[in-house]
């Protein structure tokens, strides 16, 4: 079943995924910029977890879906040095930006492709990669349990799937003034650093209309994925989950 990802209702996936790419290919120059603002920097401690969790290799072949403008890609491969990521994302402005970043040596020697591509159908063979990362990505997709199930057929037996994403803190306070941030800051920053403040209206929806840490670890469990764990970062403002595909 596909989702309007701002409310969590059944939609068709047209309208999230246009949404999407229309948001994401207009602030893709000043999506770093953002983040690096919103989250007062605690997003590089979000993605220090993530590698600490993420059971990665150095003769794996590692698949970044919705990669973005490459924050996990290259973080991955300056800490994990694999034999190669495969960088993803469904807008190509997006990837453009991660581009530049390895036209300036940001890849740590790593080889590294780009490529657009929808999670919800993957062009890759069965058992294609050790390991698969995402950052802010499963919360976006309007067809989630369809985009898990070809994460887990493009995985090797064996392989893991590392997730960050936005979540729910379980402190009742916390969340309180979480959700008042969000709604009353983000798109604040949003307009400031971007010009686009519907853009991140939606993000802040987006949020409130995405699982929480057991929601989100019940779909993978649902779509075949076993030993599924998760860490929660800034009092659970975010969460890692990793996730395992059977041998």
């Amino acid at each position: 079943m596909s989702i309007d990802t701002a409310t969590g209702l059944e939609a068709p996936a047209e309208l999230s995924s246009e949404r999407v790419k229309d948001i994401f290919s207009h602030i893709a120059k000043k999506y770093e910029r953002f983040n690096a603002v919103s989250s007062f920097g605690a997003y590089k401690l979000w993605l220090a977890g993530m590698m600490r969790q993420a059971p990665i290799e150095e003769h794996h072949d590692v698949l970044d879906i919705a990669g973005g403008t490459g924050d996990v890609t290259f973080t991955v491969a300056r800490t994990k040095h694999p034999r190669h990521i495969q960088c993803t994302d469904l807008v190509p402005e997006m990837l453009e930006v991660a581009q530049t970043h390895v036209d300036e040596g940001d890849g740590a020697g790593v080889p590294i492709d780009f490529e657009v591509v929808d999670a919800q159908d993957i062009p890759y063979p069965d058992d294609s990669f050790d390991a698969i990362t995402m950052a802010y990505g499963i919360r976006n997709m309007p067809d989630r349990p369809r985009a898990l199930s070809e994460m887990l057929r493009v995985l090797k037996p064996g392989g893991s799937l590392v997730c960050l994403e936005f979540s729910t803190p379980p402190n009742r306070a916390w969340r309180a003034l979480y959700r008042f941030y969000l709604h009353r800051f983000i798109p604040f920053w949003g307009d400031l650093i971007t010009g686009d403040k519907e853009g991140f209206v939606y993000l802040t929806k987006s949020i409130e209309a995405f699982p929480d840490q057991e929601g989100l670890a019940a779909l993978m469990r649902e779509a075949g994925f076993t030993d599924v764990t998760w860490k929660n970062y800034t009092g659970g403002i975010a969460a890692v989950h990793v996730a395992k595909k059977p041998e």
